[in-house]
């Protein structure tokens, strides 16, 4: 059984239900969800705030691949385009991490990294993350708690519960 964190966010149309929609689209596979965020965008494109959450998911039958590929097939499905790196976004739906009977996927792959490259840095999914794992730990960072911390303050009180 492979274990994932998935980190949903929108911002372009109804966003809330495009995110809401990801997070029903797992079906029995959802352990859990996070509350929704608004969060400022990240990576300095001018745009408007998103709203993002960080679910949970188990599923027997399911890789890595296999949730990268639930990731695309949820973007798509919003006619998410990729014109801007890190631009706005009908739906954005990335996979933090994974594992296998409880051990952490490593991957390098340029398609699938693992755990996500730059999750430690983002209080969008950290904070939410925290709200549905209290004791949650990225593998190769460190637990949750401790990467809020290590992050601007400011950053992690930009992320406000809906």
């Amino acid at each position: 059984m492979t274990r994932a964190v998935l980190s949903i966010g929108a911002n372009l149309g109804d966003a809330e239900t495009a995110v809401r929609g990801a997070i029903t689209a797992l079906g029995p596979a959802l352990v859990a969800a996070s509350p929704l965020y608004r969060t400022p965008p990240w990576g300095g494109v001018e745009q408007d705030d998103f709203i993002n959450a960080t679910v949970l998911a188990d599923d027997p039958s399911r890789t890595a691949a296999g949730w990268l590929d639930f990731a695309r097939d949820q973007e798509a499905a919003a006619d998410r385009i990729r014109d801007v790196r890190w631009g706005p976004r009908t739906l954005d739906v990335d996979v933090i991490a994974v594992w296998d009977a409880e051990v952490p996927i490593r991957s390098d792959d340029p398609e699938l990294t693992l755990p996500h490259p730059r999750a430690h840095q983002r209080a969008f999914v950290l904070v939410p993350w925290r709200a549905v794992d209290p004791a949650a730990e990225l593998p190769g960072h460190g637990t949750v708690d401790d990467l809020l911390a290590a992050l601007p303050a400011g950053e992690v009180a930009e992320v406000t519960p809906l």
